[in-house]
C-alpha cells in the first residue's frame, strides 16, 4: 500500500486509483509495441504458424532474434500473446489474431495506434492552441492521424456499412440498387464512398473533401477496386460542392470536425432531391456528460480535444461540436438547417446512424 502524510486522503482509494494510472501508461507503452508488431509483420507470422520460439519467429519476419525475444516478452506481459513455458514457443489465439493479425477484421485494432502517435507528435501545437484559443487544421497534423483515422474506420464501415447502416435507412437500398446519385461529405480517404460504389453498380457516386491528398488517396483506392468510372473525387467544402439532386447525402464522422456544421446541413437541404437522405454517422455519445464515461467515450473525448475541436476552431468556430456531441445536439443542427424528420437508425458502441429528411 501506498503511504502518504495526507489524512484528507483515503489510502485504498489512492492505491486503487495509481494502479489504474499504471495501467493506461502500460496500454502506452503497449501501443508502440502493437505498432512495431504490426509493421514488422510479427502477428502475422504468428498467426500463419503454431507455437513459435523466438528464433523462429524472428526468421520467419527477418527480424534480429533478440528484438523478437523482448517483444514478445511484452506481448505476454500484456496478455497479447500466450506463451508456453515448457517448450518456450509463443501462440496468437484466434480471437488475438482477429484483433491483430487480420487487417481486414472489424476488430483489427493496430492502425488506431497511429492515431495517439500523431496526437504526441502535435502536442506543441495542441499547447498552442489551448494557450491562444487557436484552432489546428486538419492538415497542420503529423501525416500519421490521416492513414490511421481512414484505416480503422475502413474496417468498421467494411463490416457495417452495406450490409447493416444503409438498411436501417428508409427506402435508400432500393433507390441505390435502382441506380442513385450520391454525395460522400467528409470523404477521406473514400474507404466509405468505393464501398458503396463496390455495392451499388448502378449508381453514381461523387466524394468531396477539403484535404487535397486524402483527395489524391481516395481516387488510388477507387482505381485499385474497379469502381473509378463509378466514382469520382473533388476538394470541396461541405457547404459548396457542386451540383444538386443527390438523392442521398453521407457524412461519415466528420460533421462534428466543421466549422459550421448548419451550414454544411443547410447546403445539404439544397442539393438533396426530393424525397432524398441525409446519412450522418458520428461517433457513439449520450447527450449529458455524466452518461459518457467508458473507454470508448475517452477516447473520442481526447481525440476531440487536440483533433476535431481544433479543426472545428480553424474553420471558423461557429459551432463547435466536438466528438461527442449527442444526438439531441445533432438533430438541433439539422432541424435548424430546415429538415423535418430526424431519427436514430441504429447505433454501435462505437457510432450512432442517423438519418434526416427535409
Amino acid at each position: 500500500m501506498l503511504q502518504t502524510q495526507d489524512k484528507s486522503v483515503d489510502a485504498a482509494k489512492l492505491d486503487a486509483f495509481v494502479a489504474r494510472a499504471i495501467g493506461d501508461l502500460s496500454a502506452g507503452y503497449g501501443g508502440v509495441m502493437v505498432s512495431l508488431g504490426h509493421r514488422l509483420g510479427l502477428y502475422k507470422k504468428l498467426a500463419e504458424a503454431g507455437p513459435l520460439t523466438s528464433r523462429e519467429l524472428a526468421g520467419r519476419a527477418g527480424c534480429a532474434e533478440r528484438y523478437v525475444r523482448e517483444w514478445l516478452g511484452s506481448q505476454v506481459a500484456g496478455g497479447y500473446v500466450g506463451y508456453h513455458a515448457i517448450s518456450d514457443t509463443y501462440e496468437l489465439a484466434p480471437e488475438q489474431a482477429l484483433v491483430l493479425a487480420d487487417e481486414d477484421s472489424p476488430f483489427f485494432i493496430p492502425n488506431a495506434w497511429a492515431v495517439p502517435a500523431s496526437m504526441w507528435s502535435d502536442e506543441e501545437k495542441a499547447v498552442e492552441a489551448f494557450r491562444t484559443g487557436r484552432g489546428v487544421a486538419w492538415g497542420d497534423h503529423d501525416g500519421k492521424l490521416f492513414c490511421g483515422v481512414a484505416a480503422f474506420y475502413r474496417n468498421a464501415y467494411k463490416a457495417s456499412l452495406v450490409s447493416e447502416w444503409l438498411p436501417a435507412l428508409d427506402g435508400v437500398v432500393e433507390k441505390l440498387q435502382a441506380g442513385a446519385r450520391v454525395a460522400d461529405v467528409g470523404c477521406g480517404h473514400g474507404h466509405s464512398t468505393v464501398l458503396m460504389a463496390e455495392a451499388f453498380p448502378a449508381s453514381e457516386f461523387r466524394g468531396f473533401d477539403t484535404h487535397l491528398e486524402s483527395v489524391a488517396e481516395a481516387w488510388k483506392i477507387a482505381a485499385l477496386a474497379g469502381v473509378a468510372e463509378r466514382t469520382s473525387f473533388a476538394t470541396a467544402r461541405a457547404d459548396d460542392y457542386p451540383a444538386t439532386g443527390y438523392d442521398l447525402i453521407c457524412f461519415f464522422d466528420c460533421l462534428h470536425d466543421m466549422g459550421d456544421p448548419v451550414a454544411a446541413a443547410t447546403h445539404a437541404a439544397k442539393a438533396i432531391a426530393p424525397g432524398g437522405s441525409i446519412m450522418l454517422v458520428e461517433p457513439f455519445a449520450n447527450d449529458r456528460v455524466e452518461d459518457n464515461v467508458s473507454p470508448v467515450a475517452r477516447i473520442y473525448y481526447a481525440a476531440s480535444t487536440t483533433i476535431c475541436c481544433a479543426h472545428a476552431i480553424s474553420d471558423g468556430g461557429r459551432l463547435v461540436l466536438g466528438a461527442q456531441a449527442g444526438e439531441a445536439r445533432l438533430e438541433d443542427v439539422f432541424r435548424k438547417a430546415g429538415f423535418s424528420r430526424f431519427r436514430r437508425a441504429l447505433e454501435t458502441p462505437f457510432n450512432l446512424i442517423l438519418e434526416a429528411r427535409l
